[in-house]
């Protein structure tokens, strides 16, 4: 084994033993792990279908054929289990010779059917629901995790950079879906997995829709399009939003997007370790208030980000706790106005003890999102 190799596999056995804390306060001897972007965390296996006993000193993965081979070289120090039956019978199997009485569950990733099933399966043990066991590992992240989410960044800034290179004429007369395919397409090209959610173009009156789905509607000349996207790579997401202007800038657009940008500017002032998460997002919150459009900023300012797109921890008016250093949060605030548009930026920053370090690196200024 290399010293990359042998780094990784050290990395895995520290996620499981703190895992093995939360079993301790759970009250239970093993834990069920379902939710894929979990078990990758836990085990390093990328694959599908399968589940992560964790217990104490001990893991197991329970896998099919498809994956013997590659659970074999992805889990170092991880008991391997191919199954032959069904999974809940495959977990019993797992499961004996261990001393597991009682079996925590992973709530949030085990339907009411699949529990009925295992607990058929598992007469004789006790099964405990644990929900947010891992989620709760996840909030934070590690160096090597920052620079995995960082990766991802730069490849999604290379490739909208490289379409706004190409100026207005690779922008006036597409279709928002046509658009948002060659996004993802260079992305691919730079080195991503893929993107981490659909891709969001949104021209002229449709970027009032906070999560619109492109469609056949061509873009034109002398208006604004929002684009949200985000790359993929090593397991990790970024998430970015920027607005583009295809020719003149609307007046009353330009007003908004004075606002979000500054906005977004005090939201990411406020960002520190031990910030209330409400408080962030009032920063952000009163600079559009105070400029008139404080019903139309309609969601929260941001969210944890990791190998989902959406982590704990969020920032909204509601949202309990405060933030972490080390913790990798989305700042986007945005004003929507229906039959107008809508104005969102958003930038990738990682929390620090006296503040935050931004990952993206795209300007926010407006001449640069205007196209030529």
């Amino acid at each position: 084994m290399d010293n990359r190799s042998s780094g990784k596999t050290r990395r895995f056995v520290s996620r499981r033993r703190r895992a093995e804390g939360k079993l301790r306060a759970a009250g239970v001897d093993a834990l069920l792990v379902a939710k894929a972007e979990d078990v990758d965390y836990l085990s390093g296996f990328g694959g599908e279908d399968s589940v992560l006993l964790v217990g104490r000193g001990w893991a197991c993965l329970v896998t099919d054929g498809r994956y013997d081979e590659q659970a074999r070289r992805e889990c170092g120090g991880i008991d391997v289990h191919v199954r032959k039956r069904g999974m809940s019978e495959a977990i019993a199997e797992a499961l004996k010779g261990r001393r597991v009485r009682r079996l925590g569950v992973q709530a949030e990733s085990f339907t009411l059917l699949q529990q009925d099933r295992l607990a058929a399966a598992l007469p004789h043990k006790r099964l405990r629901a644990v929900p947010g066991a891992v989620a709760s590992l996840r909030l934070v992240k590690d160096a090597a995790e920052i620079r995995t989410i960082t990766r991802a960044v730069r490849i999604a800034e290379r490739a909208f950079g490289e379409l706004l290179a190409a100026g207005r004429r690779a922008w006036v007369g597409r279709r928002e879906r046509d658009l948002a395919a060659e996004l993802e397409y260079r992305m691919r090209l730079a080195g991503a997995d893929g993107a981490s959610f659909a891709t969001i173009v949104a021209a002229g009156s449709h970027a009032s829709l906070p999560h619109y789905r492109p469609a056949g509607r061509r873009i034109r000349a002398d208006e604004a399009v929002l684009v949200d996207w985000g790359a993929k790579a090593g397991g990790y997401c970024g998430d970015l939003t920027r607005v583009v202007f295809t020719g003149r800038i609307p007046p009353r657009l330009a007003r908004v997007y004075e606002a979000v940008r500054r906005a977004q500017a005090a939201g990411i002032a406020a960002v520190h370790a031990g910030a209330s998460l409400r408080r962030v997002d009032a920063a952000a919150r009163d600079v559009v208030a105070e400029a008139g459009w404080g019903e139309q900023f309609v969601h929260g300012l941001g969210h944890g980000l990791g190998r989902e797109i959406h982590e704990r921890p969020a920032l909204a008016r509601t949202a309990k706790g405060r933030l972490r250093a080390g913790m990798v949060i989305t700042v986007e605030p945005g004003i929507y106005l229906p039959g107008v548009g809508g104005v969102r930026i958003e930038d990738d920053v990682v929390v620090t003890v006296g503040g935050c370090r931004r990952l993206s690196r795209l300007p926010r200024d407006i001449r640069a999102m205007s196209l030529r």
